[in-house]
């Protein structure tokens, strides 16, 4: 192999590791692995809301719920799934990486960094019922797919909603 053909190969394996380890997140990291699951939700070991994907695909169904509430408010922005977009930045690896109560801060109540190296404005949705609402069911959501659990895309399969899922629900919005 010529000198060329081994720095392209050296770089293309070291690429290969970063893709592999970006893709998906261990299911056993405390952040993401299931606990407990209490009324249709599911929670860390911290009862931080986690998602549930069964081994034929199955999605929760605040995890599907989230899928749904996001690309209804957020995405405009932040682009399709949570990949980001030249407006604004992904999100998916936010919720893997950010921990849930900055998560919560920053939606409720917006963020802004203006520098001379930076420009950025989130608005603050903390009075959006159709974001507040199903504000854990997004961040499960946004954590499943850049964990790597679930592709891009609406799940193809779901948990039935709850009961109590649906009577909180309906009193959230009203």
């Amino acid at each position: 192999m010529t000198r060329p053909h081994i720095l392209i190969a050296a770089a293309a394996l070291v690429a290969g590791s970063a893709l592999s380890a970006a893709e998906g997140v261990s299911m056993d990291d405390p952040n993401i692995k299931v606990d407990y699951q209490e009324d249709g939700r599911y929670f860390t070991e911290d009862g931080v809301p986690t998602f549930n994907v069964a081994e034929d695909g199955t999605v929760d169904w605040p995890t599907f719920s989230g899928f749904r509430r996001y690309h209804a408010e957020c995405h405009v922005c932040h682009g399709p799934d949570g990949e980001g977009s030249t407006y604004a930045p992904a999100l998916k690896e936010s919720a893997v990486e950010m921990d849930y109560y900055d998560f919560l801060d920053v939606v409720t109540n917006g963020r802004r960094k203006v520098g001379a190296a930076e420009n950025s404005v989130m608005p603050a949705f903390g009075v959006n019922p159709n974001v507040m609402c199903y504000l854990d069911d997004i961040y499960t959501y946004l954590k499943a797919h850049g964990s790597g659990a679930i592709d891009r895309g609406r799940p193809a399969k779901k948990e039935a909603k709850s009961d109590v899922y649906a009577e909180t629900e309906n009193a959230c919005m009203g």
